[in-house]
């Protein structure tokens, strides 16, 4: 493996594991269109849906791969930023099994590559309520996940936490599609300490994730684990100018 460069100031290389989905996919048009980000690969179980411009492809790496083998499948490849945006549903899963599969054994496994690699900065997607002790399966999942990630030490580990997810999903969730119609009224009743809970859309997270691989300061008082709450996510992604 060649020198990795720990200084991002002139740009740094992308490992997006996750661009498949929501917030993943509007990550990664976000990545190819920045440009503080000089290289992009993505490891994926399948073919991206999206078309990618002549003129970008040579940003773009895309490994397909079985996540069994995620260590394999990610030999040799450089990067100063890991993003992780891997995530799924009970009713997608259809197991408990296979939840916890996608939604703590990758980005775990995710997390041990970073830290063989030296990586100096790993971003993942994690949940509202996200607890390792609660009694409820997602949230307990969530919250080992992040549990377990922030043992391995990593010089950065910024978490985000997002309440209930808006976009333009390829299956259909009823909740998700009723709280856009009802966007409006819930940004005037979350206010004051109830900011946390507004919906936010896909894009303002994936802009709060650019925006913490490139601030080095983000952790100046909060050690080597940051944890952001959908009102900090909102308020990092409207630097970035998405609101």
């Amino acid at each position: 493996m060649g020198e990795r460069r720990n200084d991002r100031s002139n740009g740094y290389r992308a490992l997006l594991v996750g661009a498949t989905g929501l917030v993943g996919s509007a990550l990664l048009r976000q990545l190819l269109a920045d440009k503080q980000c000089t290289q992009v690969t993505v490891l994926a179980r399948r073919p991206l849906a999206d078309a990618v411009s002549a003129e970008l492809q040579g940003k773009l790496q895309v490994i397909i791969a079985d996540f069994e083998q995620m260590e394999e499948a990610l030999a040799g490849v450089e990067a100063e930023v890991v993003f992780c945006a891997l995530g799924t549903t009970i009713k997608k899963a259809r197991t408990q099994e296979a939840f916890r599969r996608v939604d703590y054994d990758y980005p775990v496994a995710l997390g041990e590559w970073s830290v063989q690699q030296g990586i100096q900065k790993m971003i993942v997607v994690s949940a509202m309520g996200a607890n390792a002790s609660s009694r409820i399966f997602y949230s307990r999942v969530k919250g080992e996940m992040e549990h377990q990630l922030s043992a391995f030490g990593l010089p950065e580990l910024h978490v985000l936490r997002p309440s209930l997810l808006l976009g333009n999903r390829a299956e259909l969730r009823v909740g998700e599609k009723v709280a856009t119609l009802l966007s409006p009224l819930l940004r005037v009743l979350t206010v004051g300490p109830f900011r946390r809970y507004r919906p936010i859309y896909d894009g303002q997270v994936a802009a709060a994730m650019r925006a913490a691989a490139v601030d080095d300061g983000l952790l100046s008082k909060q050690g080597k684990v940051r944890m952001y709450e959908s009102d900090e996510i909102a308020a990092a992604a409207a630097v970035m100018g998405m609101r």
